[in-house]
């Protein structure tokens, strides 16, 4: 079944999350911004842990989280540390959730309207696990640029 396989992305991915941050040589260097890049590692860490604790821990897994999508964006100086327990954290919240799914609920539409319209569950996880990839790389890349 493709929960497994999802599973495993999203583990894998979250993982290197985790390596990507441990890796700045300077840690006030997650927060840095530049002329031509307007979101920290930070706050991409901070939203990608947002999102899926949302859209997978609350929404299918019946978590108690509660979203504040602007702090993603606008806290600044969060310790390294403690974005690397709430990788740890997201990545305890998803292989439960996503290891309990049936293929009902694959196949049935996502509870809640994305980008204005319906879409299957399954549909969702797959872009949830493409948009975390994809801000994953802006995070290797931030990295690789501006932890001088």
């Amino acid at each position: 079944m493709i929960t497994a396989t999802l599973k495993a992305l999203y583990t894998r991915d979250l993982l290197k999350l985790k390596q990507e941050i441990t890796l700045y040589s300077n840690e006030e260097n997650i927060w840095r911004i530049d002329q031509n890049i307007l979101n920290s590692a930070g706050n991409l860490c901070l939203h990608l842990i947002g999102n899926l604790n949302t859209y997978i821990g609350a929404q299918l897994g019946n978590t108690d989280y509660v979203r504040n999508r602007p702090a993603e964006f606008s806290l600044k100086n969060v310790p390294r540390q403690e974005l690397i327990s709430q990788i740890d954290r997201t990545i305890e919240v998803l292989e439960p959730v996503l290891g309990s799914l049936t293929e009902d609920q694959l196949k049935s539409e996502y509870p809640r309207l994305v980008a204005e319209e319906t879409v299957s569950t399954e549909y969702f996880l797959i872009h949830l696990a493409m948009h975390l990839s994809y801000h994953l790389g802006q995070v290797n890349y931030h990295r690789r640029l501006l932890d001088l």
